[in-house]
């Protein structure tokens, strides 16, 4: 999916993970066009996943001085973009 249609895909879905996912994917859209110089329009989504993050321990304070565990859990978002395949020949092949 090209990059541009991912991101007009994340600003408007519904669900409450597609803010950091959006911002995440802007931030590899911006880094591909600054470290490699990458033309933004011949950028496409190649991956994205989530994987597990460190885990903070937490005490929350509980009646006749007990303790109970919480457990904030954090995550790695990766998105990984690319040039479209042939994005580099700007004419078009012409066969007879």
């Amino acid at each position: 999916m090209p990059a541009d249609e991912a991101q007009a895909v994340l600003r408007f879905a519904p669900q409450s993970a597609s803010e950091p996912v959006g911002k995440v994917l802007a931030s590899a859209v911006a880094n591909a066009e600054h470290n490699d110089k990458l033309d933004r329009e011949t950028l496409v989504v190649e991956g994205a996943w989530v994987d597990e993050g460190p885990t903070l321990k937490r005490i929350r304070p509980r009646g006749f001085g007990r303790a109970f565990r919480v457990t904030k859990r954090t995550s790695h978002i990766t998105v990984v973009v690319a040039e479209r395949s042939g994005a580099s020949s700007k004419t078009k092949e012409r066969t007879r």
